[in-house]
């Protein structure tokens, strides 16, 4: 009963979406570089088998009716250079935990638990402004964690920022090791995100929007060293 409230809320907000797209910000308007994303580490847990369904869409699984647990957020956002430029065409991926704390991994510690409606991974090519979207839930927390959605943006051959994208206001971020690792304020605000309720949702949906500021020289993409950090990590903090 749930999901069809949701798609119909989704076509809302894609088109309230859509409609302000005129009012994109554009090149002029920036007489200075842009601040770019924070970099984290990629963690262990990006999946080690991609799911079938690898689209947008995190709620839903395929052709399903059922719905994931959690709080439905409508991510959005755009891909940026340092001087305000959209990016086009670059793959946006995001990764995060269910409802329970489970990841879409092998390796995940309470794989029973995890909930089969979650895609648990999506991708999306950037438009003509270089903006993104996803459907997915609220990020959760899981021990030793606070809730965070994982972030990769891609060019081609060339891996641009590795991130974690976090809930601003949620009080585990104080004690997080990751997220206090960015020790400069206006860089920790680059990956610290407003979780605001959608206006008009009927079922509580919630709208975060995140702009990932790139570099797009050589040695921007080829030098980021936090690809693949996770994998060769000993610890299992994600």
């Amino acid at each position: 009963m749930q999901y069809p409230a949701a798609s119909r809320s989704r076509r809302r907000f894609l088109g309230r979406l859509a409609g302000g797209a005129a009012l994109l910000w554009t090149p002029a308007a920036f007489a200075e570089e842009l601040l770019r994303t924070a970099r984290q580490t990629e963690g262990p847990f990006y999946p080690d088998k991609l799911p079938l369904d690898t689209d947008n869409d995190l709620i839903i699984v395929n052709d399903t009716i059922t719905p994931s647990l959690g709080t439905i957020t409508h991510l959005t956002g755009r891909v940026l250079d340092l001087h305000g430029n959209p990016i086009r065409g670059a793959v946006v991926e995001i990764w995060q935990s269910d409802q329970n704390g489970a990841y879409l991994h092998s390796g995940t510690s309470n794989a029973e638990k995890r909930d089969k409606n979650f895609q648990g991974f999506g991708r999306f090519l950037t438009g003509r402004q270089g903006e993104y979207y996803f459907r997915t839930i609220r990020p959760v927390e899981y021990p030793g964690r606070t809730p965070h959605i994982h972030v990769i943006v891609k060019k081609g051959e060339h891996r641009l920022l590795t991130s974690q994208l976090y809930v601003k206001g949620e009080k585990r971020n104080e004690s997080d090791r990751l997220y206090l690792a960015v020790k400069d304020e206006k860089a920790r605000a680059t990956i610290t995100i407003d979780f605001r309720p959608l206006e008009d949702s009927k079922i509580g949906e919630l709208h975060a929007h995140a702009d990932l500021i790139v570099g797009l020289t050589p040695e921007d993409a080829a030098g980021d060293s936090f690809r693949g950090a996770g994998r060769r990590n000993a610890e299992r903090q994600d």
